[in-house]
């Protein structure tokens, strides 16, 4: 191995987080900062917490609420298909209706 290209090894780097939970750990670095932590992520709290500091969640839900009013006044592929389908089911059972009459 070689000795001068390794960094640097801490045995007793503090990690700590925006909600004031700290830890020790063994890294490359002395100290961390993090915004989530295990304590605090709603994965593992089962709590909703959204740390938004640029507006994603609010543009995300816009751009989805849009475009759900846009396919419901349009009509998506899902509705044509199903449409088809009614008109096809439609045709086959007026065919049946002609044929037993007859």
């Amino acid at each position: 191995m070689k000795s001068a290209i390794h960094p640097e090894y801490h045995p007793e780097a503090k990690i700590s987080c925006v909600c004031g939970n700290v830890r020790v750990v063994g890294s490359t670095q002395k100290a961390i900062a993090v915004e989530l932590c295990s304590s605090c992520h709603p994965f593992f709290t089962g709590k909703q917490k959204l740390v938004d500091t640029a507006r994603r969640v609010e543009k995300f839900q816009d751009r989805t609420a849009k475009k759900e009013a846009a396919s419901a006044t349009q009509g998506g592929k899902k509705r044509k298909v199903a449409k088809r389908v009614a008109r096809r089911d439609a045709a086959r059972a007026t065919a049946e209706k002609e044929t037993s009459e007859a």
